[in-house]
């Protein structure tokens, strides 16, 4: 791992965002970044409509909030981006991502490859990293091992799955998640150059 991840790199904030299909581990990778303790990243939490899932945390994992105050947010424009995926409503709020690029920290957040393709064309400063699956098998397996999901929403998701890996070639980068320690590692050592590449364009948000 590149010299200087422990600490703040050099040259101006990221907004570094993960993307890519259902079960290719983009949660357990954000989780292994934030276990790490970096206190120059900020993780962006989610804001959606659909419940919890076993385990999750209102406030980390993402912000549970009614289908009346989400409407809220898109209509004060507090949301960076905001989708209906699967049923359910999710949008990325805007106002602790400003706060954290004026404060120099790199924002770190995730989201489908909808909402990605988005926000990298409203804010094209952002850094896009598409994250896949070891393989399809292991993704199928991932998939199928979360029991909320019904027969038809499991149809969906292997379904939606294949085509949204059909699109890492519109990312800034690709990693495959066989691990998530030397994932997050790679994705680590991407912002470290990213950051200090000369003619990187402003985070604007």
């Amino acid at each position: 791992m590149a010299a200087g991840h422990a600490g703040k790199a050099k040259g101006a904030p990221l907004l570094a965002l993960l993307t890519g299909p259902s079960g290719a581990g983009k949660d357990s990778l954000l989780a292994h970044l934030r276990s790490l303790g970096r206190p120059h990243y900020h993780f962006a939490v989610t804001a959606t409509t659909r419940p919890p899932r076993s385990g999750e945390k209102d406030g980390l994992d993402y912000h549970f909030v009614p289908p009346e105050r989400f409407e809220e947010m898109v209509r004060g424009g507090e949301l960076l981006e905001h989708a209906v995926v699967y049923e359910h409503r999710y949008g990325v709020p805007r106002g602790p991502i400003r706060e954290a690029l004026a404060q120099g920290k790199d924002v770190l957040l995730r989201t489908d490859v909808q909402g990605a393709r988005y926000i990298k064309s409203v804010v094209p400063g952002t850094l896009t990293v598409f994250v896949s699956p070891p393989s399809a098998e292991e993704q199928e397996r991932r998939l199928r091992s979360r029991a909320a999901d019904s027969a038809e929403q499991m149809a969906l998701r292997l379904r939606t799955a294949r085509e949204e890996t059909a699109a890492a070639g519109e990312f800034d980068y690709r990693v495959v998640n066989d691990d998530v320690a030397r994932c997050a590692g790679e994705i680590e050592e991407i912002m470290s150059r990213e950051r200090s590449r000369p003619g990187r364009a402003a985070v604007v948000v």
